[in-house]
């Protein structure tokens, strides 16, 4: 199967955003206290509560398109939702980097780095 790497790199974003999405959609108040107290002294300090709302539609959006793309690449062979979903898994890195540098939290923007890896590779392959 020539897409097998693809599928792996979606199964990958799925599972990450997915189960982030789940943690910030079960413990909202823990995830906006801690967040809270992470952005204080930052331009995003009063704006917590309505980034942590965005960025949680957006991780259940990326892992439903990365779920999605490994259905449409399993039946058809496409790869439009995928790389949709790849996309938007770049997308919502990229916003999360921003506000760990925002933060200054440059560990945890360095981990955030790992995860945008596999999704530029996924973007690549799936193009």
């Amino acid at each position: 199967m020539e897409n097998l790497a693809s599928l792996f790199v979606l199964l990958f974003l799925a599972i990450t955003f997915l189960q982030s999405g789940y943690d910030k959609f079960t413990d909202f108040k823990g995830n906006l206290s801690w967040l809270t107290e992470h952005f204080s002294g930052t331009l995003f300090a009063n704006k917590v509560s309505i980034s942590l709302k965005i960025i949680l539609f957006l991780e259940i959006v990326t892992g439903i398109l990365c779920v999605v793309g490994i259905i449409e690449i399993s039946i058809s062979g496409g790869t439009a939702f995928g790389k949709y979903g790849a996309c938007l898994s770049c997308i919502t890195l990229l916003m999360l980097l921003f506000g760990q540098r925002i933060a200054k939290d440059y560990d945890g923007a360095r981990t955030i780095v790992i995860y945008l890896i596999p999704a530029l590779m996924g973007v690549y392959w799936l193009s």
